[in-house]
């Protein structure tokens, strides 16, 4: 057995060194966004995602490897570890592999099995199994076991004593690991998952009612249908269960696996049929019930690490999204009966004014709203005004719309923001901390408007569930969940670098090396000391001492400090390469950072140390030619169709503008103004074949859509962003009814763009089935 470093090496694809390497780093307490930036010569420039997937392993190989020290153990106490069982359990690479080799030597409650060992039948057991010449009946006869004094147990007949004998062979079988194993991939490969509606539970159910009679191959079901259907069966509207190769349960090639596996064949002899009925036996009542559980489990995992990594790729896209940059802000929040708040923000973010405004029902002062904002707007020198995309965001869009052009003069740019999460950032106890002054309704537009000004800043006060750019995320193991968009908010907090003399206190915890408690220590310390000069004086901050020092200075940046190389992402602790650079040159720090002609022209091994190699000086030197890069996109937004403001002002054929709010593996949500989202099947994304969605858009993208279709009733709309086709054509083309059979179901690429899926899945094909309507519901939080 290869020790962990090689095994995780050999997953990854690398040296087993840099394994080692980074290994002693995490161990050492580093973080992972530490070690991919400045210890590239350590690992040999292992990327942040190549070690968090490292970190993911090591996790689990430490814990395999513990559990496989506890099975040793136990079985060892139990005096029945052989060689052969110590090095298989060694050589276990998988928890469920080391299960599987465990489960015959588990403390389990009495069985069948046992009291039939405890009479004495397990010789009759391996009698008939290792000669069928002789006959089960006869044999029997030898085994019988009068009743106890109270007239129970013992074996009184040849039957009873062949009942036994066969729990025995069943439970023996149900407990091979090998066996357990072949039948397990060969299940996972070949076996069906039927959904049934539960009798009676029609017309709750209906948003399921696409699955009320579905059959797939298992090991096909994409994540997100998979999750739709355990969500069912929690509901008690779904019932699943496999189907093996016969409707009634039965299984022959399952069976002929376990009769090899124990040398059974069907012959002449006496004991064929008592031993054929045992296997028979042993497949229906244990083996396939035992494997229709861990099927379940198997697909439920990988539905939910799927879904898990979807949530954190798109959490991570619009995290990253284009900031507006340090402009005064307004934001609203939209209402109807308690009006529009309205908070305004400066370039740093700080609240300037606030106000509620009632254009609608049941007030109707629209004049009053305008020249309440125009007043604002005016007196702040406002650039930018953030409405909220929820109900009555369109309304609110269009009262804006009307201020500009009524006051031309105001260089106002309205853009619809998502305002997922505000109301929860609204009532957290950070909000009331931050913005004490303030109403909860009113700390709603301050969040929509500071998130426009910079998505990340702001986004990281939001617990990242409440973001709402998941899929099923309620139906996922909550604990990776948590862990994993965590990891995500880390490495793009860190990504971008901090301002530690502005960063909130919910930003600065994000901040490689910095805890929650360390982050308010910062804050207070800014408080009450003013704005920090330079890195150094960050070890003044109570209980930030040289190791968190190490971990967060190379991504805080301090502008306008004391060293200009403190508002760039080199670490203080590579000063002195920087320092033989300005030696050698004769330039100043401010002449040379910026100066890419002579940065160019340098040779990066010239600077290199015991330290510091070329992977490093490379970073600095590109550091110091645009030194605080910020690597998020250019700022610009989606430009909404006027008087497209409802569904009912939709038309198939219609082309518009929206923003992706959410990338799904079957597809994209768009928001095109209209306060429900639309979706774009993954067939509609491109004119050729799509493998997963995120090749062609990201959440925060700008694209220009076609309708395709409107479903009124459900509110739900139907999306391509294939501009050149046609409503009808296109419904075909996305598969969903092929006119023309497998010629209608190919793209212009010639290529079948179908969900592969078999029996079932072409419902999964419409973008309005249930599936869609499913996510819609989760994404707007419900």
């Amino acid at each position: 057995m290869t020790d962990i470093p090689h095994q995780i090496a050999e997953e990854l694809g690398v040296q087993p060194r840099q394994v080692e390497a980074s290994v002693a780093l995490l161990d050492g307490g580093a973080t992972v966004p530490f070690i991919a930036r400045y210890r590239k010569e350590a690992t040999g420039g292992l990327d942040d995602s190549q070690l968090r997937r490292l970190e993911e392993r090591l996790t689990y190989l430490r814990e395999l490897a513990s559990r496989r020290e506890t099975v040793l153990k136990t079985i060892r106490d139990q005096g029945k570890l052989t060689p052969q069982l110590e090095t298989d359990i060694r050589a276990a690479d998988s928890k469920t592999r080391l299960e599987d080799l465990y489960r015959p030597y588990q403390p389990k409650r009495r069985t069948k099995a046992q009291i039939a060992r405890e009479l004495g039948l397990e010789p009759l057991a391996d009698s008939l199994l290792e000669d069928p010449s002789q006959a089960p009946e006869a044999l029997a006869a030898d085994y019988l076991v009068p009743a106890g004094p109270d007239g129970k147990g013992g074996v009184p007949d040849a039957q009873a004593a062949l009942d036994g004998a066969r729990q025995i062979l069943m439970e023996r079988f149900a407990e091979d690991a090998e066996l357990v194993g072949r039948l397990r991939e060969w299940a996972w490969g070949n076996a069906r998952l039927r959904s049934r509606v539960i009798e009676g539970k029609e017309r709750e159910g209906a948003k399921f009612r696409d699955y009320f009679e579905h059959e797939e191959p298992l090991a096909r079901i994409p994540s997100h249908r998979a999750l739709a259907l355990f969500r069912g069966q929690s509901e008690d509207i779904l019932q699943l269960s496999l189907i093996w190769e016969g409707e009634d349960g039965e299984s022959p090639t399952a069976e002929g696996m376990i009769a090899r596996r124990f040398g059974i064949r069907h012959g002449d002899r006496p004991a064929d049929d008592w031993l054929a009925r045992t296997v028979r036996m042993s497949w229906r009542v244990k083996l396939s019930l035992q494997l229709e559980l861990a099927l379940k489990r198997r697909l439920r995992e990988a539905a939910e690490e799927e879904a898990i990594r979807v949530f954190g790729r798109n959490l991570n896209d619009l995290l990253l999204a284009a900031p507006a940059g340090a402009v005064a802000t307004m934001g609203l929040d939209p209402g109807i009966r308690t009006g529009v708040k309205v908070a305004v923000v400066d370039g740093t973010g700080k609240v300037v004014d606030t106000a509620t405004v009632h254009p609608f029902p049941p007030r109707n002062d629209r004049n009053g709203a305008l020249a309440t904002l125009a007043g604002l707007a005016k007196r702040h020198a406002v650039r930018l005004v953030a409405i909220g995309n929820g109900t009555h965001s369109r309304e609110t869009d269009a009262l804006v719309a009307e201020l500009m052009q009524a006051m031309p003069e105001l260089p106002l740019t309205r853009v619809t923001v998502s305002e997922a999460g505000a109301s929860v950032y609204s009532a957290s106890e950070y909000a009331s901390r931050e913005l004490p002054e303030l109403d909860v309704a009113l700390r709603g537009a301050v969040s929509i408007a500071r998130r426009l000004q910079d998505p990340l800043a702001e986004l990281v006060k939001i617990e990242p569930k409440a973001i709402g750019v998941g899929q099923y995320q309620h139906d996922v193991s909550q604990v990776k969940l948590a862990r994993t968009l965590d990891n995500v908010v880390e490495d793009c907090v860190n990504a971008v670098g901090v301002d530690v003399n502005t960063a909130s206190a919910p930003l600065l915890a994000r901040v490689a090396g910095l805890t929650p408690a360390l982050a308010e220590n910062v804050v207070s310390h800014r408080d009450r000391h003013g704005p920090f000069p330079d890195r150094k004086t960050l070890l003044e901050v109570q209980r930030l001492g040289p190791k968190a020092y190490e971990q967060c200075a190379g991504f805080l940046r301090i502008r306008g400090g004391r060293n200009p190389l403190d508002a760039s992402a080199v670490h203080p602790e590579a000063y002195p390469v920087v320092e033989r650079i300005l030696k050698d040159s004769g330039k100043s720090i401010d002449q040379l950072i910026g100066d890419s002609p002579f940065l160019q022209r340098l040779e990066p091994a010239r600077y290199t140390d015991d330290q510091f190699g070329e992977p490093t000086v490379r970073d600095i030197l590109a550091e110091l030619d645009k030194p605080g890069r910020d690597p998020r996109p250019e700022f610009r937004t989606a430009r909404f169709r006027e008087g497209v403001n409802t569904l009912q002002d939709l038309a198939p054929g219609m082309v518009l503008e929206g923003t992706v709010t959410n990338v799904t593996n079957f597809g994209a949500f768009v928001d095109i103004g209209v306060h429900q989202d639309g979706l774009v099947h993954i067939s509609a994304l491109a004119e050729r074949f799509v493998r997963d969605p995120h090749e062609v858009v990201k959440a925060g993208d700008i694209v220009k859509v076609k309708v395709m279709e409107v479903d009124l009733e459900r509110k739900r709309i139907g999306l391509s962003m294939r501009l050149d086709d046609e409503p009808g054509e296109g419904r075909s083309r996305r598969g969903s009814k092929p006119a023309d059979g497998a010629a209608a179901r190919r793209g212009k690429g010639g290529k079948d763009n179908r969900p592969q899926g078999g029996r079932g899945a072409r419902r999964e094909e419409k973008p309005m089935g249930a599936m869609a309507e499913a996510l819609a519901a989760l994404k707007k939080g419900q």
